[in-house]
């Protein structure tokens, strides 16, 4: 088995240029059918019925999932031009309460280092080690709290983050102003219409899509070696194709590690390419937390 790094340098020039060949179709046609199903779900809650706590739900994971376009936005690959990347990603981040220009810093550095105890973002709060841990982290509260608490910091100018030039503080904190005079504005014009609506359709999914997306994302990297070959310290997890929609292909995710300028919609393509490659796949995310439970202690 070949290094993730002797692969891409063996890459064809033509072979590369077609991977990272990018989109608008295929990146507005993926967000328009994912905006669509928010929207149908979002109007299925405000009619109210029985199945309005499932579609809550429901609409929580839809939510919560925009995480995966904000993603391939950062990584400028979702779509071919900048721009659409640029105010996807800050709706997304909006929508999320995620800064995007603080993420895509973050982010950055979870590729260069990635799984390095030392330098890799990501593991500045290890992962769950017991089985309170491991319930803690999926409640998706310790995560609610961070993003919060980068918000205020990052407004206040009082961003400290290793991943941080000092050059990128005032951006920072003019995005998080942004946001949150823009949360501000929300509120007060919910109030001033005494309507629930927001609270109904995105504040409380949310909450309860949350946990959806820590057991989804704990399977990138948990338990996976603390070395830099992408092929083994990422998890790339088979799953159906519904899911594979919902993540924007991301549980391709060693093959994302190894080629980060590939865009979502050909990741497929570079699966079929490095599958005998991989070190590190599981068959459904179900089976992952069935394995990753019976190695927690407590």
């Amino acid at each position: 088995m070949s290094d993730y790094r002797d692969f891409v340098a063996a890459l064809p020039i033509e072979q590369r240029r077609r991977l990272t060949e990018k989109s608008n179709r295929a990146g507005l046609l993926t967000l328009a059918v994912h905006v669509t199903a928010i929207g149908i779900v979002g109007w299925g809650i405000l009619i109210g019925g029985f199945l309005t706590p499932l579609l809550v739900v429901l609409q929580g994971i839809l939510l919560i999932f925009l995480f995966t376009a904000l993603h391939e936005c950062i990584h400028r690959t979702a779509f071919r031009s900048r721009w659409i990347n640029d105010w996807v990603a800050r709706i997304c981040g909006f929508v999320l309460f995620l800064p995007t220009e603080w993420f895509r810093l973050f982010h950055f550095a979870h590729h260069r280092h990635t799984q390095d105890p030392d330098k890799d973002p990501e593991l500045a709060h290890p992962k769950p080690l017991t089985l309170r841990q491991y319930i803690w982290h999926i409640s998706g509260l310790p995560v609610w709290r961070q993003q919060i608490a980068t918000l205020f910091r990052n407004a206040a100018r009082r961003c400290n983050d290793d991943f941080v030039p000092p050059s990128a503080r005032s951006k920072l904190a003019r995005e998080a102003r942004l946001m949150l005079a823009g949360y501000g504005c929300l509120v007060v014009a919910s109030a001033i219409a005494g309507s629930g609506v927001l609270l109904l359709v995105w504040i409380l999914p949310l909450l309860f899509g949350q946990p959806f997306l820590r057991l989804y994302l704990l399977a990138e990297h948990g338990r996976c070696p603390f070395v830099a070959d992408m092929f083994e310290n990422s998890r790339t997890t088979f799953t159906n194709a519904a899911m594979r929609r919902l993540a924007w292909n991301m549980p391709y995710h060693a093959e994302h590690h190894a080629l980060p300028a590939a865009p979502f919609h050909r990741l497929p393509d570079l699966h079929q390419m490095v599958r005998d490659e991989l070190r590190v796949t599981e068959n459904g995310y179900l089976r992952f937390h069935r394995d990753y439970i019976s190695h927690l202690d407590g």
